[in-house]
């Protein structure tokens, strides 16, 4: 409808067209959707490549995200057991210590 084509609407509906089922399209399913004007079908395509486009940006920059809270975990645990180690190592030099007097 934002791209003023809703002449198209109703039989998108009637066949369960939906956003993933949309990306999903070319130029010879619009066609058997009845969309017989090759503008129309145009700036559909058009739009969505653009579409497209826009979620693999969006999948990339999660995976980027993604990547860079497991680098984070993984160095906060690192630091976690650093420190287990010098507290561990601190109170057995402390044991010793009091056995030796």
């Amino acid at each position: 409808m934002s791209l003023n084509l809703e002449q198209y609407v109703s039989e998108f509906s009637a066949q369960n067209i939906n956003g993933e089922h949309l990306l999903q399209l070319d130029g010879s399913k619009l066609k058997a959707l009845g969309m017989t004007s090759s503008q129309d079908r145009a700036i559909i395509k058009k739009k969505l490549k653009e579409m497209k486009v826009s979620l693999e940006k969006a999948r990339k920059a999660q995976e980027k995200m993604e990547k860079q809270r497991e680098k984070l975990r993984k160095k906060e645990q690192e630091q976690l057991q650093r420190k287990s180690k010098k507290t561990d190592k601190s109170s057995s030099d402390a044991t010793e210590g009091t056995h030796e007097q």
